[in-house]
Parts: C-alpha cells; sequence; structure tokens
C-alpha cells in the first residue's frame, strides 16, 4: 500500500466524529471509568451466545493493523483481574447465569461494553426460543458498539473513548 493511501486513510478515520465511546458524552459511569483508568483497560470477554462475527472483529482490534494494546487495551482471562467486561451476541438462557456470575466476579466499579447489534438488542435472534434477551436485560450495560459486526476501528475509537486515551 503507498504512502499517499495510507495518509489518505488515518485522515479519514481522523476526519470521523468519535460520538461512540465519548466520554464527555456517555454515562456518569463511563464518564468516571475514563477518569480512573487513564490509560489503561482489561477486558474480560464474553461471547453470550453469538454468531462469532463480532469475535472475529474483536481479534482483528488486536492486529498489527488496529494494535489496541498500545493504547492500554487488553484482554484478560480472568474477571477478577479486569476493569470490566466486553460481552457480545445475544444472552442464550444456558449463559444467563454464566454472565451473572462473571459481572459478580468484576471488582466495584466496572463497566459493561455490548458489542454489535445482537448484544444490544438481540439482532436477526430477537424472538428466538434459546434467548433470554440483550445483555441490558441480564446485567446493566454502560456502553453500546452497534453494528453486524462492527468495524475494528468502531471498537478501538468507542474502548479508547472508554480508557481515556
Amino acid at each position: 500500500m503507498s504512502i499517499m493511501r495510507l495518509r489518505a486513510i488515518g485522515r479519514r478515520l481522523r476526519a470521523r466524529p468519535a460520538d461512540i465511546g465519548d466520554p464527555d458524552r456517555g454515562t456518569p459511569v463511563v464518564v468516571a471509568a475514563a477518569k480512573r483508568l487513564r490509560g489503561s483497560l482489561q477486558l474480560r470477554h464474553v461471547d453470550a451466545g453469538s454468531c462469532n462475527g463480532c469475535e472475529i472483529e474483536i481479534a482483528s482490534i488486536f492486529s498489527p493493523t488496529y494494535d489496541a494494546e498500545r493504547f492500554g487495551i487488553r484482554l484478560e482471562a480472568s474477571p477478577r483481574h479486569c476493569d470490566g467486561l466486553l460481552v457480545t451476541g445475544p444472552v442464550t438462557r444456558n449463559m444467563a447465569a454464566p454472565l451473572r456470575k462473571t459481572f459478580d466476579a468484576v471488582p466495584q466499579p466496572r463497566v459493561v461494553v455490548a458489542v454489535g447489534d445482537c448484544a444490544r438488542d438481540c439482532g436477526v435472534f430477537r424472538g428466538a426460543y434459546g434467548v433470554e434477551g440483550a445483555v441490558s436485560d441480564v446485567v446493566p450495560v454502560d456502553l453500546e458498539i452497534p453494528g453486524c459486526p462492527p468495524d475494528p476501528a468502531a471498537i478501538v475509537r468507542a474502548l479508547r473513548g472508554l480508557a481515556g486515551t
């Protein structure tokens, strides 16, 4: 890819409004989290029953292209070492209790980020027998990232806003 193309992509990304994840426009929990975290955000990813489209995009934010770790954003294995949850997919009946237990294991103050349309409002799975509901029906959600699946740049932009970087 030529250097001119890379510069054009960089200008286009900077020109977009950062409404998603902007701590000044977020809920009080998001604003407080951005002040507390100051450039570091450890998240536990929970797949509550998705089609894996959002997981692919989340995996790509840690690739060399987006490199979310340079902004202090990391995925952690233990919820006890995290600042919040990154939840994808509609919450299935079998995942409602594990999601609540994982939520309870994250120390206060914690944030919950719903990634994708399915996590926000069940998306195409709305009304299905095995679906308990959206993430906000099971645990309180502080930040929603729309899209099916959301663009990796939008995920990074939202998480950077949450981390205050």
